[in-house]
């Protein structure tokens, strides 16, 4: 469904440095690529793994790459925090999410107070507004957000309950981007006040959307969607 570019290239990986510039190795060479996830990507950063980079699409930029995949095990792990939105969008020119169905027009980036959502849709029965997370930590089966302390995300929820409660639709989609989940949950254990407030959201009438995605060197493609593990509801 998201293609990769022409011109993407295979290295390794060697550091990541202040968030957004990792180090990669290829042909006995090192160079710096961009990597645009702002999160910890626990668990992923190992020395020596494989990474698929895609070719700048801006000329003039300064790092000729950005980081795509990393490699884990014998599995590829989309770690581009722009891949989530992108599904969504594709998803809904093609019908393949459900709840999507019956939404003509698709606004990204849309304002909401102070600060934007990822997108809005609207149609005949209102309005859908929609928060699009990617999600690259996963413990014993079970996906989980964040990998780091989000205010973002924190900040995220609370809007999504402030329009839920004056009666308007609203939903977060968490692309999890490896293939040996088999639920999703928030991450306590890393920012319990994010996962206190998604299942206050999840009361306020906020939808949660886990899909699969299915991951390979051509692109990504849009799997199943996953169950929410209400076991970790505390």
């Amino acid at each position: 469904m998201i293609k990769f570019p022409d011109g993407c290239l295979t290295a390794r990986f060697c550091r990541r440095e202040k968030r957004f510039l990792v180090e990669v190795e290829r042909q006995n060479a090192r160079f710096w690529v961009h990597c645009n996830n702002s999160g910890s990507m626990l668990g992923l950063l190992r020395r020596g793994a494989d990474v698929l980079l895609s070719p700048g699409q801006r000329p003039g930029r300064r790092l000729s790459h950005t980081l795509e995949l990393i490699k884990l095990g014998d599995a590829w792990v989309g770690v581009n925090t722009l891949t989530p939105n992108r599904m969504l969008r594709k998803a809904w020119e093609m019908s393949l999410i459900p709840q999507l169905r019956g939404y003509s027009a698709y606004r990204s980036e849309a304002k909401v107070g102070s600060s934007r959502l990822d997108a809005r849709l609207t149609g005949a029965d209102g309005a859908l507004w929609i928060e699009a997370k990617n999600v690259t930590l996963v413990e014993d089966e079970v996906a989980y957000f964040p990998d780091a302390p989000t205010e973002r995300g924190r900040k995220h929820l609370l809007e999504l309950m402030e329009l839920a409660r004056s009666g308007q639709r609203v939903a977060c989609f968490y692309l999890i981007q490896r293939p040996e989940a088999r639920c999703f949950a928030p991450a306590d254990f890393i920012d319990s006040t994010f996962a206190d407030l998604f299942w206050q959201a999840l009361d306020a009438g906020v939808e949660a959307w886990p899909y699969q995605a299915l991951i390979s060197t051509e692109g990504i493609r849009l799997g199943a969607p996953l169950p929410l593990a209400i076991a970790h509801k505390v």
